[in-house]
């Protein structure tokens, strides 16, 4: 056997793809690698060389386990030297050394993608490309038998699951190419069951496998502006089996009643839906609020997946858990706490966004910036032109869209942060509502024609302002709340409504206690402390100053 040189300069593969035998793994590579212009290894082809046999000859005179025990060592000096795509064979994760190196692989951020393709179509490639000493003798037979035993390890071993039936290698590359790219906040604490936020281009195709095998019927819940993206998910649901029913809803805030919701639940009962099927909610943060409402109260909870379409949905409401509708009193009154199963942010339904819509949503990613992760606001900063002109016909595949898949990551992670020490906001999670006592009392007197990532944005500053008139902040930090927030194209000021409206409704807050209002402020950017009952004549004065 000839030595082996290696540098092990600790150069990564882009992405290690595993599957069974003939489920496409070569030439997938292939394509891949050639699609992003990267090399391309594969470890049977690799062990062929240095061994200087075919693979089936050294089988016969060695074993399988001298071959384990080779292919082992060239996938561990592959894993630390090669910046490609890197096939292994189909019995490679079996081996507990490989499966710990592929763990480490994952843990310094590699991907390994398990390609999993029809059974029926990979037997009959697997059988027609011959040279393969497992499926010796009945070959169907041995590959169903190898599949039962190395399907629960593909699915532990791997990080990114990629099923590609139906689809021709050039398709099954660019899912995996977008399923690679794509970026992962895991939720989890002591009250929630773990669930991902999956964030890039293709995140939707996560459907069929974060809903899983048990639900028949699913119910797709969505506004008519979303049509385009419902399609595609009608497409993919359909194609993973489900029973479809599509449950069109009105848009923004006009969806989220309790007519609406009704609406809802005489359906899926007609319709025969028990608790075992699931929900998705597809659109903006108000079509995730209800869905997540109709699976948290239908027959007290079924499963649900929320894909959220606008910027706004991805990085606030889509996450945590809050369910709710409107009343004629106030937003959110009703809702319950009832996490997801996932969330999938497809930055692709970013493209259709007006940028209006878009802008809103940065309110929101300023707003975690300002509470928990400074580094968001030096991005806004660095980014608001671009951000500001954001156009959804340039935006997919150009360098806006790197720097808006970070944000949303580094937005979410600052809310699982809060949601996973206190699920149902009894102390932490209120931090989340920054900008928001005053934000949604606007909502409310302009009748939700103001959009929510606006109104929080007025907030903001607004509590900057009472902060600062208390000492918390200095005049400097209030400056830098209207100069970031209005370089983004979000409103600073308010006109539409007086302070003695305004009161009445921050009096009927979430936050507040009793007859005593309470405010989220900031003492530092990053550090954020509860205002219980401040001076009254603080909470005017600041108010004042938000109008100009």
């Amino acid at each position: 056997m000839a030595a082996r040189k290696t540098t092990h300069r600790n150069r990564r593969p882009h992405a290690v793809i595993i599957g069974m035998m003939g489920a496409g793994k070569t030439r997938v590579g292939k394509e891949i690698a050639h699609m992003i212009r990267i090399p391309f290894a594969d470890a049977d082809i690799e062990i062929e060389r240095e061994v200087g046999m075919k693979i089936p000859a050294y089988f016969e005179k060695y074993g399988e386990r001298a071959f384990r025990k080779v292919e082992a060592e060239l996938i561990a000096d592959y894993l630390e030297d090669f910046e490609g795509i890197f096939s292994l064979g189909g019995g490679a994760p079996m081996t507990p050394s490989t499966q710990d190196a592929l763990a480490r692989y994952i843990d310094q951020g590699g991907r390994v993608v398990y390609l999993d393709a029809d059974p029926a179509e990979a037997m009959e490639r697997a059988n027609r490309g011959g040279g393969r000493p497992m499926l010796n003798g009945d070959g169907n037979a041995r590959w169903k038998k190898l599949f039962k035993e190395r399907d629960p390890v593909f699915r532990r071993v791997a990080n990114v699951h990629v099923r590609t039936r139906g689809l021709t290698p050039q398709g099954a590359a660019k899912k995996v190419i977008d399923m690679v790219a794509e970026r992962t906040v895991h939720v989890t604490g002591a009250a929630i069951e773990p669930y991902d936020v999956a964030i890039g281009e293709g995140a939707m195709n996560h459907l069929a496998e974060v809903l899983g095998n048990k639900p028949h019927k699913i119910a797709l819940i969505h506004t008519q502006s979303v049509q385009r993206h419902s399609d595609r998910a009608r497409a993919l649901l359909r194609q993973g089996g489900y029973e479809v029913s599509e449950i069109v809803i009105p848009d923004a805030e006009a969806g989220k009643t309790i007519t609406v919701a009704n609406g809802i639940w005489e359906r899926l009962g007609n319709e025969g839906f028990t608790r075992s099927d699931a929900v998705v909610g597809l659109g903006g943060g108000a079509a995730t609020d209800l869905a997540g409402f109709v699976a948290a109260t239908w027959m007290r909870g079924v499963r649900y997946v929320n894909c959220p379409t606008s910027l706004l949905a991805m990085v606030d409401a889509s996450t945590g858990g809050k369910t709710g509708i409107n009343t004629p009193q106030g937003k959110n009154l009703v809702g319950s706490f009832y996490t997801p199963a996932g969330v999938l942010a497809d930055t692709k339904t970013l493209a259709t966004l007006p940028n209006d819509i878009f802008i809103e949503g940065l309110g929101e990613v300023a707003k975690s910036g300002f509470i928990g992760d400074p580094e968001i606001l030096a991005i806004l900063e660095s980014h608001a032109d671009e951000l500001r002109g954001f156009d959804g016909s340039s935006f997919l595949g150009s360098p806006l869209e790197d720097v808006v898949s970070e944000l949303i990551e580094r937005t979410v992670t600052v809310k699982a942060h809060h949601v996973s020490s206190d699920l149902k906001e009894k102390g932490l999670r209120e931090f989340l509502n920054y900008g928001h006592t005053l934000g949604h009392a606007i909502e409310k007197l302009e009748h939700f024609r103001w959009r929510h990532g606006n109104a929080v944005a007025v907030g903001m500053v607004y509590a900057a302002e009472l902060a600062h008139i208390l000492g918390y902040i200095d005049q400097d930090l209030v400056d830098y709340h209207r100069s970031l927030l209005s370089s983004l194209g979000l409103p600073t000021s308010w006109n539409g409504g007086s302070f003695e409206d305004v009161l009445a409704l921050m009096h009927r807050d979430k936050k507040a206690r009793g007859n005593q209002l309470r405010f989220v402020v900031l003492d530092s950017i990053g550090h954020v402390v509860h205002l219980d009952n401040p001076p009254a004549d603080a909470v005017e004065e600041a108010f004042r100053r938000i109008q100009h």
